[in-house]
């Protein structure tokens, strides 16, 4: 019986020993836990970089005077001044948006135009609460880009990224003031780029986003998960007016081009080559033995421009400007028209098989003077038909943007989309040489249009 006791108490000490040694093993291990006060690792947050760029964005209330709602007939100014009717009285309406502080030194914001066109006060307030009274620098439609100024210290910009860097898939946050909540933060990544022919404005070259964009959202940042400024969001695309997943913003480098000219200018001059250009479409590439070359063909070069100095040629393949890569006629026209006159670019072009760099120096576009003051179409403002216009017009051709109304364009019967393809039976090829034509011969004009497909002859005098 004692050797059976001893036995026990030698297999219960041995057990002692070995729970011993278990715990001494496992106490390091329970000394990293929380409750033993060691700090675990972070879960990923964008918060600091959120703390560090939130502040450069800002609400934006813009006030402008509109008439009251009156009778239609109040409206018709002969109908006022038969019955000696006031003036309509005009009445205060405020809208909200968002913009981005991208010089705190300076006090510049960037934001989009349609959230400050026609307003005659415009203020912003900032995260901190402070709100401030804005001057509009300048303001462009095309891109719909509008720059503001405010004076005031201790602000916080955003530094501008590089928007070509960009790609589908990349991490993306949109800040602004959705619905006028007050600021408001989304997230998602870059679900398209290049996106144009959407009709929202004249230079389309839009970052496609799902992150959450909504109305009150436009002039507001898009930014990297490192906190640099990428696009400046300005519009959606939605049946029911909010948020589906499909956003759009203006890319920085855009916005940052406009802006130095809005500086400068404050306008956007707009430069030409005198180039008709078209997609090389993969059907096109093929037919013309160019294998799955990318870039924007030549339809026609303007007699005289700087296209043709510099020797460019009908058929000549654009495939990059100053050593970037372009997608497409949209991003040459985009690129070409968002530089000043008198800058040099450098085209990279396809020439049969062989490949060229051409330097070629921009001149001021056509519709910066276009308004054709004291001819019988003053009021028109045009511009020279693309390639794709001019090849469905046989090549040729000026095209009418705008008419303003009660002009004398307006008088003659021009519209908005009329393409003037001769005058006096003379071929017209550009605005230039349009105005150049007037001038010489300034009586009854003779013009030959193509309105929605069809040929018509309409006379000015």
């Amino acid at each position: 019986m004692f050797d059976i006791l001893q036995g026990f108490h030698r297999i219960a000490a041995s057990v002692v020993i070995a729970f011993a040694a278990i715990l001494l093993t496992i106490a390091p291990v329970t000394a990293q836990t929380p409750e033993s006060g060691t700090a675990s690792a972070s879960p990923p947050s964008l918060a600091p970089m959120l703390e560090q760029v939130t502040p450069a964005v800002v609400n934006i209330a813009v006030v402008s005077r509109a008439p009251s709602r009156d009778n239609p007939l109040f409206s018709d100014p002969t109908f006022r001044r038969y019955f000696s009717l006031p003036q309509q009285q005009r009445r205060s309406r405020m809208s909200a948006g968002s913009g981005v502080i991208v010089d705190a030194a300076k006090g510049y914001v960037l934001t989009n135009h349609h959230v400050v066109d026609g307003g005659s006060e415009i203020s912003i307030t900032l995260k901190d609460g402070r709100e401030l009274s804005a001057k509009l620098i300048g303001s462009d439609k095309e891109t719909d880009i509008a720059l503001l100024q405010v004076n005031a210290a201790n602000l916080t910009a955003i530094q501008i990224g590089d928007s070509y860097a960009l790609k589908v898939g990349d991490y993306v946050v949109a800040i602004g003031n959705p619905f006028g909540l007050g600021q408001t933060v989304t997230s998602g990544i870059v679900s398209a780029l290049g996106r144009s022919g959407l009709n929202i404005e004249g230079y389309e070259d839009f970052i496609q986003t799902d992150a959450s964009i909504n109305p009150g959202n436009s002039g507001g940042a898009l930014v990297t998960l490192d906190g640099k400024l990428v696009g400046i969001n300005t519009a959606i695309l939605s049946p029911a007016g909010a948020n589906v997943g499909i956003g759009f913003a203006v890319p920085s480098s855009m916005a940052a081009t406009v802006m130095n000219q809005l500086i400068a200018h404050g306008k956007v001059e707009r430069g030409e080559l005198g180039i008709g250009i078209q997609d090389l479409t993969p059907e096109l590439a093929e037919a013309l033995g160019l294998g799955d070359l990318r870039g924007a063909l030549i339809a026609n070069v303007q007699s005289g421009s700087p296209a043709e100095q510099a020797g460019l040629k009908t058929g000549d393949v654009v495939t990059a400007t100053d050593g970037r890569p372009i997608g497409g006629a949209t991003d040459l026209r985009n690129r070409i028209g968002l530089m000043p006159a008198g800058s040099k670019v450098s085209l990279t072009v396809k020439r049969g098989d062989e490949e060229k760099v051409i330097t070629a120096t921009i001149a001021m576009d056509d519709r910066s003077s276009a308004a054709l003051s004291g001819t019988p179409l003053e009021g028109a403002m045009m511009r020279n038909a693309s390639g794709e216009e001019a090849q469905q017009a046989g090549g040729y051709g000026v095209v009418i943007e705008k008419v303003a109304s009660g002009s004398a364009a307006a008088g003659a019967g021009l519209q908005a989309g009329d393409m003037i393809v001769a005058l006096n039976r003379v071929p017209v090829a550009s605005v230039t040489e349009l105005q150049r034509r007037i001038a010489e011969k300034p009586g009854v004009l003779a013009l030959e249009l193509v309105r929605e497909g069809a040929r018509l002859l309409l006379v000015v005098r």
